[in-house]
């Protein structure tokens, strides 16, 4: 049996990336956490949160998966309001921050329609919200007038070409979640990069090697995206 590439100290958690039709394509609810809250305090996420002990089913406790889809339906229900059914989960992908994080998270990234529940934020956690587009959004964190952390802004990258929810939902059922196990390197020239598997310099930390791409650059304002493989 292999072994999971993924850190076995940090926190289990969750999110659920809600979408819902608009008029010019997809739209997905963000939420703005409180400015004073430790861990990405006054960004942008989709609602979520750490994996609860009352998310475990008690009779499968090794069941990571349903208790990620649960802990994901509770923390929508919790900040915005929202009656999901996770089983409606779409799988899109699971993350892993760098040994250098302050606070890491293993975190489930799910996809799922929004339904017609009115979101009603807590006010505790979260602070605003607002349905925008993919592309809306990170054009917002381009100019300066939100911020969101680089999973966020990949995961509107890549939900950014799709026409209508069920045309999304269609597509990412038949695809194979990507596992997102992060290496940051940064060089003495200032340039930084977000680094994952199938990255010719995943192992050994080196952004010139030759070979396929799978990085996220952070230096410069306009976030760069390089990759050089579709999902399966």
């Amino acid at each position: 049996m292999n072994e999971s590439p993924f850190a076995t100290d940090a926190v289990p958690a969750a999110t659920v990336v809600l979408l819902r039709d608009g008029q010019d394509g997809v739209e997905i609810l963000m939420l703005r956490r409180n400015t004073a809250l430790a861990f990405a305090g006054g960004t942008w996420v989709f609602p979520g949160g750490r994996v609860d002990v009352e998310d475990l089913d008690p009779n499968q406790p090794d069941d990571e998966i349903s208790a990620a889809r649960r802990a994901a339906a509770r923390e929508a229900r919790e900040e915005a309001g929202l009656e999901l059914d996770p089983t409606e989960f779409v799988v899109l992908s699971r993350w892993c921050p760098p040994p250098q994080a302050p606070r890491r998270f293993n975190t489930w990234f799910f996809v799922a329609a929004a339904g017609e529940g009115e979101v009603t934020i807590d006010g505790g956690e979260i602070h605003d919200h607002a349905w925008t587009s993919p592309r809306e959004a990170m054009r917002q964190r381009r100019a300066g007038e939100i911020e969101m952390i680089p999973p966020t802004w990949v995961t509107l990258l890549g939900l950014s070409s799709f026409p209508t929810v069920a045309g999304a939902l269609d597509s990412l059922r038949g695809r194979h979640p990507d596992e997102f196990v992060t290496r940051l390197v940064k060089l003495d020239d200032g340039r930084q990069a977000l680094l994952w598997g199938g990255d010719s310099g995943h192992d050994s930390g080196s952004l010139d090697l030759p070979g396929p791409r799978h990085r996220l650059w952070l230096h410069e304002e306009d976030w760069r995206y390089e990759r050089d493989f579709d999902q399966v």
